[in-house]
């Protein structure tokens, strides 16, 4: 069952809608302003209502912190070395928004932006268009995201089309803590995730070029272990991000859909199983924390985000795109999907 609830308004006065899917004891709330995920209820061990994701209790906590707490991202999710896009043997400056690169859509991205909605029976569809030359990317986009959420399972399916060659990274900036999302810090929950390879970086955290195996470093979550037992370990690309906040490459084709990982709290007992078919996902440990949310201070760590998506900087590097490449034709279709699943 989907309801739906005046939110607030915007500083401008335009009207933030909440939509909350139910099944059972357990919810998850959508908002139409930045496709945000307000919130996912479910039962811990006890059948305690218990809250995993971090956010606001207003349309003000969105429009006026950073973080993208929850936000859906557009049009490049991730970063982009230095802003510049190749499109077609046309280069394309973009807004630089992060130590020189273009961030999570630039200036305005799609986490900014008042949505367009309906509801199709269990599912909540939220569009945008995106008019040629917004942030400086070529072609008009039509994007719509499809949310469900049945048997504890929160899908997002992404589709969009383009009328000129453009570059597209859609994905979801859902900050997760299973121990409940005023409790402060997720370093001890365990997370199991399917990856053998990361992106390195440069000092300013865009990847580059070429791959590093995650045996035997920090990163390697093959083998179930808490997210803080090696975050403070001596590691270039930790020291660079300050913690986790690294492009994980899939074992998966390019649309082939998976489980890729598991995070468990071992306080409340809830379990959350991610399956995509996207080729990678950044993992953020949430490094960068430093805001007034639902009920709590959240503050470094408070929160970690697993966002599938295509390779960062792939325009730029085509041994990424040749995992799964973000340039889109006139004609072709962007079709992929993430789910989370909980349980306790």
């Amino acid at each position: 069952m989907i309801t739906q609830r005046i939110f607030g308004k915007t500083r401008d006065g335009r009207e933030v809608l909440a939509f909350t899917l139910a099944d059972g004891a357990a919810s998850a709330t959508v908002l139409n302003y930045g496709g945000v995920v307000q919130s996912i209820v479910v039962p811990d061990r006890n059948g305690v209502p218990t809250d995993v994701v971090l956010g606001y209790n207003d349309v003000a906590g969105y429009e006026q912190n950073g973080g993208y707490l929850g936000a859906l991202i557009g049009r490049f999710g991730n970063r982009i070395g230095g802003g510049k896009l190749t499109i077609e043997g046309k280069e394309y400056q973009l807004y630089c928004n992060d130590r020189g690169n273009h961030l999570h859509g630039g200036k305005s991205g799609f986490d900014k932006k008042i949505w367009a909605h309906k509801i199709e029976g269990e599912t909540l569809v939220l569009s945008l268009l995106s008019p040629d030359g917004e942030e400086n990317y070529p072609g008009t986009l039509k994007t719509e995201v499809r949310f469900t959420f049945a048997q504890n399972t929160l899908t997002l399916s992404y589709r969009a089309e383009t009328d000129k060659t453009t570059a597209l990274n859609l994905t979801n900036h859902a900050y997760f803590n299973l121990n409940g999302e005023a409790d402060g810090t997720v370093l001890d929950h365990e997370m199991w995730l399917d990856c053998d390879l990361i992106t390195p970086t440069n000092a300013t955290m865009i990847p580059v070029g070429g791959f590093r195996m995650v045996a035997g470093t920090p990163f390697d979550f093959n083998t179930p272990k808490e997210i803080g037992r090696d975050i403070g370990a001596s590691d270039i690309d930790l020291r660079q991000g300050n913690g986790y906040d690294h492009c994980h490459v899939l074992k998966n084709k390019c649309g082939e859909f998976v489980k890729y990982a598991v995070v468990k709290s071992k306080k409340t007992g809830i379990a959350m199983t991610c399956f995509t078919d996207m080729p990678s996902v950044q993992f953020y440990a949430g490094n960068g924390l430093n805001q007034q949310g639902k009920h709590n201070f959240y503050g470094k760590r408070a929160g970690f985000c697993l966002e599938t998506q295509m390779i960062p900087n792939n325009p730029n590097v085509p041994e990424y795109a040749a995992k799964g490449s973000s340039v889109l034709k006139p004609g072709e279709i962007y079709c992929y999907k993430s789910a989370y699943r909980f349980e306790a």
